[in-house]
């Protein structure tokens, strides 16, 4: 047993926020802190179920990414549907002196979670163009907040009518079950760059290998910059997804407003707070950055990666704000924790919608592939392990008690708001290269093999059939 876990206090409290982004991983969200007990882990391991998480879904991206750039993408969403739910749904029974397999199933969840994240985006692109696919990716990513909003109010709801934190896990699967009828009888399956009218480029030429597209993306510097901007952006959510209900009732403890958790079921109003404010703020956030970018565009091509780069800037010093007031003025707190979060979340489909016109039509899938392996490999696969470290080294140096568990948390989050505006600087250089990448997707070819390669095969066929006339001729 960790030396964390011997002692009740604060730090047993807290902490029961979960995963990244709003699938089955967030529906142990408000239970985070009955999962260390039940197996028995200490903060640091704790972080590392997040980090299990995230890093089966990187390494699982790419192979999705490649898959829905040349197979089915209906066939290969519902694989990943079944995968996730299932492992969601079994790790539920899993035995506490199993705790590897607990590990193991977040895994497995991030390997499912990968195929939605990286397809359905790409889905969207080709049956939606200009101000249409904005205001339908505003509607698709105002579900990811809201969805991993609900992970905490459900996962605490139903932990406190059953007063067991298994079922928790359990209720997601149905929803999932729902979600997989509905991909299955009501979603199109559209040819890739259909809603650029590209149909014939597309479906028919030379098809690029995967290094191929990958060379392209990298020399695609909007691409670039806006995929290192959205690291920056998991990093911070992923710390505060994760943390932030634990550091919300360590400060509540430190205030004497609430008590420490000796024993299971552990208090869970802050991470239904915290859930609710995710939730509202999600859905104002992304719908304000989805509108803002769709009329500053008309003024401004370079509107979208704007946006970006000064929401974040803006988050940075609201976030700064919410950790030094904590142990002052609670209140306060919780306002500037929102507005942060309102900012974060202005940016989710704005972001999918640069992707999706700077990008060429074949290439999607592997690019969102590899937006969110860059993404979580250095955002929130490991920052909440990189918080929980910090705070459990910054314990160590001082003698234990309720105000230094505090403190140590408040100090490790702080990194977040350097972060956070070292991502908006990235948006402001991606400005610098939109309107060149966007005039660039949409050339023919784009994306595929190299054009001087496309042009010296095209002068090969056009010679070959003059050669070829001239020798009916002859006969």
């Amino acid at each position: 047993m960790s030396e964390e876990c011997q002692e009740p206090g604060p730090e047993g409290s807290q902490g029961r926020s979960p995963g990244s982004g709003g699938h089955s991983e967030a529906s142990g969200s408000g239970v985070l802190l009955d999962v260390q007990k039940f197996f028995q882990i200490s903060d640091s391991s704790a972080g590392l179920l997040q980090t299990v998480f995230t890093g089966c879904l990187l390494l699982s991206a790419p192979v999705f990414g490649y898959l829905g750039d040349r197979h089915s993408r209906k066939i290969t969403l519902s694989l990943g549907i079944l995968l996730w739910s299932g492992a969601g749904l079994s790790s539920s029974f899993i035995s506490p002196r199993y705790s590897w397999l607990f590990f193991l199933s977040r895994g497995v969840v991030g390997t499912g979670t990968a195929s939605y994240s990286t397809i359905a985006p790409t889905i969207l692109g080709d049956l939606f163009m200009g101000d249409q696919r904005t205001r339908v990716l505003a509607i698709f990513y105002i579900f990811i907040p809201v969805g991993s909003g609900l992970g905490y109010v459900l996962g605490s709801a139903v932990k406190a009518l059953t007063g067991n934190w298994h079922w928790a896990l359990r209720i997601m699967p149905c929803l999932e079950a729902v979600a997989l009828i509905l991909l299955i009888t009501l979603v199109p399956d559209p040819p890739r760059g259909a809603a650029e009218k590209q149909r014939k480029v597309v479906m028919g030429g030379l098809r690029s290998s995967w290094c191929e597209d990958v060379r392209y993306l990298g020399r695609n510097w909007s691409f670039v910059w806006s995929t290192l901007g959205v690291t920056a952006m998991a990093f911070v959510t992923g710390a505060l997804g994760f943390w932030a209900p634990k550091f919300l009732f360590e400060a509540r403890v430190v205030h004497g407003l609430q008590l420490p958790c000796f024993e299971q079921p552990c208090d869970s109003k802050d991470s239904l707070i915290f859930g609710t404010v995710t939730v509202v703020t999600g859905i104002i956030g992304v719908v304000l950055g989805a509108e803002a970018s769709r009329r500053y565009k008309k003024v401004n091509p370079r509107a979208e990666p704007l946006i970006c780069a000064s929401s974040l800037l803006a988050a940075a010093p609201c976030l700064y704000l919410a950790l030094i007031l904590a142990p002052i003025t609670l209140p306060a707190s919780y306002v500037f924790l929102a507005l942060g979060e309102l900012l974060l979340s202005c940016n989710w489909a704005v972001v999918a919608d640069i992707l999706l016109s700077v990008v060429a039509p074949r290439c999607r899938g592997t690019a969102e592939a590899l937006q969110i392996t860059v993404g979580h490999i250095l955002g929130d696969a490991g920052s909440p392990y990189l918080i929980g470290l910090v705070s459990s080294a910054l314990r160590a140096r001082h003698p234990d008690s309720y105000l230094q568990r505090f403190l140590s948390l408040q100090q490790s989050f702080l990194c977040c708001t350097l972060i956070i505006a070292l991502g908006g600087g990235c948006f402001l250089l991606a400005a610098l290269h939109l309107e060149r990448d966007q005039a660039q997707a949409q050339q023919p070819g784009t994306g595929t093999t190299d054009s001087k390669d496309v042009d010296s095969r095209d002068m090969e066929r056009q010679s070959l059939l003059s050669h070829t006339e001239a020798t009916r001729q002859d006969s």
